[in-house]
């Protein structure tokens, strides 16, 4: 940003929200959306009536601003008579309440947007605001306290994360409570009190800052940073920590980590880091510069769980590590019954905090609910992380897991998506692969009519499709996945994978290219797919720079060893192609070239005997 594109300058800033958002969403989202999109409208035409501008409204919130202090308290003050009005004609448990939390300071204006400690300190106002009610800070109030006949009530001083001095705050008496006239002030007789106060506050602070306050966070280089800074927000979530001192709670806390990166994923406003490479950094002390400069992020966040029978505690903050500025932190106390509606609002205040504009439909896509009750949340955490073990006992156990989930939720498409990957497993393993793969398909099929926008279940119909060789289909699928999660950089490397045997490489080199952008850290496959990529169109030296770092992340994997040697005679490399097959037998002694050719799904029949015979001429027999 350089000094010709700003210009600093006091203004009085409006910030609202939603009080139970999240819990409206989840009982009625169409209703939420049309009563959302309404009282927008009419804060918005409320807001130019007082000669104000409305800044940004993600989500449910909103954010405006006025050239008089005086213009935007009558503002919030009408806006919250006219929405009473209005919730009065819906049933009570379909009523929207605003907060609103008014500050004038001190901001810095570029092009239309505004940024600075004047709209953190609002929006910390509003916070404090209830459902229909209004907030100030005390230099709104120092500013209409003779010129506005209406009521205060101090609610103290407050500290504001990032802003040194605690910030004065007021509740106004809007509506009803409205009627009810000010006390008298004796301020000779309270004298004694407020210096009580003045003391208490004074030491508040002092501890706040010595014991309480974040530690400074080390600045992040972009100069620095292992790949160009995407240009749209972009953020890591690291490993919520689990302190519920039970390694068996381990799976809850990597689930909600899961969940968070899940939602955030589903729009395409933000450039979101998969979670293979934010759990290379579970359990390890890591520094948010460190992690901002090898994933090329702006944002981190972090957090930890506890979990005790039926309570949750989680923790969470937002940082900017180029910054190094923590932009926003929370602690939740709630019921385990309500982990869906505080993993939904957690995601919302990181969408709103890095003040991302959201359309409805978006909106409803991030805070969708795939699980109709806890049992059901919980057994797919522990399914998630069977599968992720890569073992064939985890395999197996995640498919029994899928089967009980199917048992326990049969209306709902996650334990049918669950079990068909199992059956997709066994299909590719050689297990029955005819019967294994006919199952996986009508298990797709069925995952997809219950729920037909998500795009695991769409990556999965596509890879079901690739093994049957139906490969516009699985194309057609592939696409539709990373429609829905341009952010899932699973789905963009499975859809480069059917590109690559469909016989189009240069495309499915694109989808690998970003699938690792987006997993900065990935597995093996990536590489050792994206060499084949290279292999196809015949960059041979490309294509064993990419098995090189294959090997490198998985040194006993049958198939790194298998295409080194098949490159290595591309390349008339005999010596290192015959050391290279000596390694595939030593982990298969059973191998042979004519089991292996069964498993490859190459539509290019030219670039299939071309890897055959290169298998053959390597010493594999």
């Amino acid at each position: 940003m350089t000094h010709e594109g700003y210009k600093r300058k006091l203004t009085a800033i409006l910030s609202a929200d939603v009080e139970g958002y999240s819990r409206l969403m989840g009982e009625d989202e169409d209703a939420t959306i049309r009563t959302l999109t309404a009282y927008r409208e009419l804060m918005t035409t409320l807001i130019q009536k007082h000669r104000g501008r409305v800044v940004d409204s993600p989500g449910d919130n909103l954010l405006a601003e006025f050239g008089s202090v005086v213009d935007a308290v009558r503002c919030a003050v009408e806006i919250q008579e006219e929405l009473r009005v209005r919730n009065a004609e819906l049933p009570e448990n379909k009523r929207m309440h605003f907060r609103i939390g008014i500050n004038l300071g001190d901001v810095v204006q570029e092009a239309e947007r505004i940024y600075g400690d004047g709209i953190n300190i609002a929006a910390r106002v509003e916070g404090l605001a209830e459902g229909g009610g209004i907030c100030i800070s005390g230099t709104v109030y120092d500013s209409i306290k003779n010129k506005l006949s209406l009521t205060y009530e101090s609610l103290g001083e407050h500290t504001v994360k990032n802003i040194t001095e605690p910030v004065r705050v007021y509740r106004m008496r809007v509506g009803p409570e409205a009627a009810v006239q000010p006390q008298p002030r004796y301020w000779h007789k309270a004298a004694p009190t407020a210096l009580v106060v003045l003391i208490v506050a004074v030491g508040a602070w002092a501890i706040w800052n010595f014991y309480f306050r974040p530690p400074p966070v080390e600045v992040a280089s972009v100069d620095k940073m292992a790949f160009p800074l995407p240009d749209k927000p972009s953020i890591a979530v690291l490993p919520f920590v689990n302190m519920s001192g039970d390694h068996e709670q381990e799976y809850f806390s990597d689930g909600i980590t899961e969940e968070i990166i899940t939602a955030l994923s589903k729009t395409s406003k933000m450039f979101v880091i998969a979670r293979n490479s934010t759990f290379t950094y579970k359990g390890k002390p890591m520094k948010v510069k460190q992690v901002a400069e090898e994933l090329g992020v702006q944002y981190v966040l972090e957090g930890s769980v506890r979990k005790s029978e039926d309570r949750v505690r989680i923790t969470a903050q937002l940082i900017d590590g180029i910054k190094g500025q923590h932009l926003w932190a929370e602690r939740y106390d709630r019921d385990l019954k309500d982990i869906f509606a505080l993993q939904d609002e957690i995601t919302m205040k990181i969408v709103t905090a890095l003040r991302i504009k959201l359309t409805d439909g978006e909106q409803v896509r991030m805070c969708a609910k795939k699980y109709k009750n806890l049992d059901v949340y919980l057994k797919q955490m522990e399914a998630q992380s069977l599968w992720n073990k890569g073992t064939k006992e985890g395999y197996i156990r995640h498919g029994q897991v899928a089967q009980e989930i199917v048992n326990m939720a049969p209306e709902s498409a996650l334990g049918y998506r669950l079990l068909a990957w199992y059956y997709w497993y066994l299909a590719r393993s050689g297990t029955s692969p005819r019967e294994s793969i006919g199952k996986a398909f009508k298990l797709a099929q069925k995952a997809l009519s219950l729920d037909e926008f998500d795009a695991t279940s769409h990556a999965l119909l596509g890879s079901v499709y690739m093994v049957m060789r139906q490969y516009e289909k699985a194309i057609a699928a592939g696409e539709r996945s990373v429609e829905l999660d341009p952010n899932g950089a699973m789905v963009h490397g499975l859809l480069g994978m059917t590109l690559n045997y469909a016989g189009r490489p240069d495309e499915a080199i694109n989808h690998f290219k970003q699938g690792i952008r987006l997993n900065p850290f990935p597995a093996f496959w990536y590489f050792r797919h994206l060499g084949l990529c290279y292999m196809q169109k015949g960059q041979y030296a490309e294509t064993l720079a990419e098995y090189k770092k294959a090997l490198h992340r998985s040194p006993d994997a049958l198939l790194n060893h298998l295409g080194l040697a098949i490159v290595y005679i591309l390349l008339d490399q005999q010596e290192e192609a015959r050391a290279a097959a000596k390694k595939v037998l030593e982990i298969d002694p059973n191998f042979s070239v004519e089991r292996a050719s069964k498993t490859m799904l190459f539509k290019n029949r030219d670039f299939f005997n071309l890897i055959v015979d290169a298998m053959r001429k390597a010493g594999l027999k």
